[in-house]
């Protein structure tokens, strides 16, 4: 979760995309100008080959409205490597 969070600040797409899992995978992907501001991880879960992480993300949008994105991401381990599934936004706090 934090390697993909770190891609998302330095807008590392290809990273992005080889961690996310073909099945959910866009086929593209753009990223919007947004400056990452933090990553807090509230609640992680592994069983298996299966993961959950909650999380908490903080930015501002290109007209310096600071925004948070609070998920919770599902992961799955395939020969050693994690990948993202797909997430549920949290309701607004």
């Amino acid at each position: 979760m934090r390697s993909r969070y770190s891609a998302y600040v330095v807008g590392h797409i290809n990273y992005l995309l080889s961690t996310w899992h073909p099945s959910t995978a866009p086929g593209d992907l753009e990223l919007s100008p947004i400056k990452w501001l933090g990553l807090e991880v509230r609640h992680t879960e592994a069983g298996g080959d299966a993961g959950i992480v909650e999380f908490v993300a903080r930015c501002r949008d290109s007209s310096g409205r600071a925004q948070r994105l609070h998920e919770t991401s599902r992961f799955v381990r395939q020969d050693g490597r994690w990948y993202y599934i797909d997430g549920q936004m949290a309701e607004p706090e």
